[in-house]
């Protein structure tokens, strides 16, 4: 009996700890932001959505000073073109202006269209949705302008978009 009892003990001292060890591995789970992390992060989105409606504006002011001058040239072209005083190669060349100013408006409307989704899906910024929602399909009007070569009208029509994106600017400012 006594063998029996030390080869127990000895098997027991034996067989490998981690036998007998925690099989399910334990992770720690990440502490809840405090507070001033949370407002640190609304405040860094908002800041980036602020930033990219300015380059917004900034992107559409350029090109709406620029649009006059291109308006004017692309206008004395065509009447040109009405009597018969322009060479081929001015009218083809005119055609060209004309094809990269619609798609100017193009590129503006879909980078309004992302912006919208991106203030409507981002929680930060959703209460600047609301002023925001439209300017996409401001610019969409000003394409449909252009593409009727009225570019005029949609100049003036992008400064509406100018406006309504100032007043988001505005609002996030606060």
């Amino acid at each position: 009996m006594n063998r029996i009892s030390i080869t127990l003990m000895a098997a027991l001292f034996l067989i490998p700890s981690s036998a007998f060890s925690q099989t399910r591995s334990r992770s720690s789970r990440p502490k809840p932001p405090t507070q001033a992390q949370q407002a640190q992060r609304v405040s860094q989105v908002r800041m980036q959505g602020a930033t990219r409606v300015a380059e917004q504006v900034k992107n559409i002011a350029r090109f709406t000073y620029l649009l006059g001058g291109i308006t004017a040239t692309i206008n004395a072209v065509d009447d040109a073109a009405k009597q018969n005083q322009v060479s081929q190669a001015g009218l083809q060349l005119n055609v060209e202006r004309k094809t990269k100013v619609k798609a100017s408006f193009q590129d503006f409307k879909e980078g309004l269209d992302k912006l919208e989704i991106d203030f409507r899906n981002t929680p930060e910024l959703q209460p600047y949705y609301i002023k925001l929602a439209g300017v996409a399909a401001g610019a969409a009007t000003a394409e449909e302008q252009a593409n009727a070569n009225q570019f005029d009208a949609a100049g003036r029509t992008l400064l509406s978009v100018i406006n309504r994106l100032a007043d988001v600017l505005v609002i996030m400012r606060q």
